[in-house]
């Protein structure tokens, strides 16, 4: 009986330890989906990250930006990941659902690439910190300098959504904001599941005063247990003028699930033609 339960100890340990894929089968999955895509990759390098991309650029006026979230941040409640890498890209998967001639994917630090400035921080209490946020900034203007483009659109899942908002909050050429599960208040987030507060993370409520001249929808599933609609609800109270804010909650949808399946409609009904009349 002893030696039983020695044996089925080692084998729910290495099932445990082989459940998570490593970083070579994400990697390998991300570059499954793009197949016989007409995908460009590209990391592109800036002072503080160099951050991995896929693009689709024709000549446009407007471009579409895609934010990844979190990914592996955690690989248990308890320990943290050794590299955030997602096992499942859903922002990648919704960008390959749009048929925008005009798009790009821009992963999170330290997602799909090897660079030397990573560390575990940057997936956890600093993810969206100064330094993170830089990075995109400075990504946006290489971008612009490079296709001539007027404006961007901005596209975030998950974390992903608050890069995507402070993003919005720090320039001037952002057109929309569209987010999906987006966390939109960390400090609440954190406080409300009695986690460890990302103390050296940028919060999107400190920007209100400039975030309320974006136009933005938020887009949140009703059976999400992670990112609920109270995360929204504490966003919005930030605001003395809402008029150019709208969310909106699906019903069968959840965190992870619901958003590709239908995510043409969705573009077309939230974003293509707006929530709001387009000027």
């Amino acid at each position: 009986m002893k030696t039983f339960f020695s044996l089925l100890f080692i084998v729910l340990f290495f099932n445990a330890c082989t459940s998570i894929p490593s970083v070579k089968e994400r990697i390998k999955i991300s570059n499954k989906l793009i197949e016989h895509k007409q995908i460009r990759k590209e990391i592109i390098h800036t002072n503080d990250f160099s951050l991995y991309s896929l693009q689709k650029i024709s000549s446009c006026k407007t471009l579409r930006i895609y934010i990844e979230g979190d990914g592996l941040a955690w690989a248990t409640k308890t320990r943290i990941s050794s590299n955030p890498t997602p096992i499942n890209p859903l922002t990648m998967k919704l960008f390959l659902k749009d048929k925008n001639s005009c798009k790009i994917y821009l992963a999170r630090p330290c997602q799909y690439t090897n660079d030397k400035k990573c560390e575990k921080k940057y997936w956890t209490s600093h993810r969206f910190s100064k330094e993170v946020l830089s990075s995109y900034l400075t990504i946006l203007d290489l971008l612009k300098e490079k296709n001539q483009n007027k404006n961007f659109e901005l596209i975030g899942f998950s974390g992903g959504g608050a890069i995507a908002t402070l993003i919005s909050a720090k320039r001037d050429d952002i057109s929309f904001l569209l987010t999906v599960a987006g966390n939109l208040d960390h400090k609440y987030w954190t406080s409300k599941n009695r986690l460890t507060p990302l103390s050296s993370s940028l919060n999107p409520p400190q920007f209100a005063k400039k975030l309320q001249k974006i136009k933005q929808v938020h887009l949140i599933g009703e059976k999400d247990t992670i990112i609920d609609s109270s995360i929204f609800k504490s966003y919005n109270s930030y605001f003395k003028d809402t008029s150019k804010i709208n969310h909106f909650i699906f019903k069968d949808f959840s965190h992870q699930k619901g958003w590709e399946d239908n995510w043409e409609s969705l573009l077309l009904n939230y974003l293509d033609n707006l929530a709001f009349n387009k000027k």
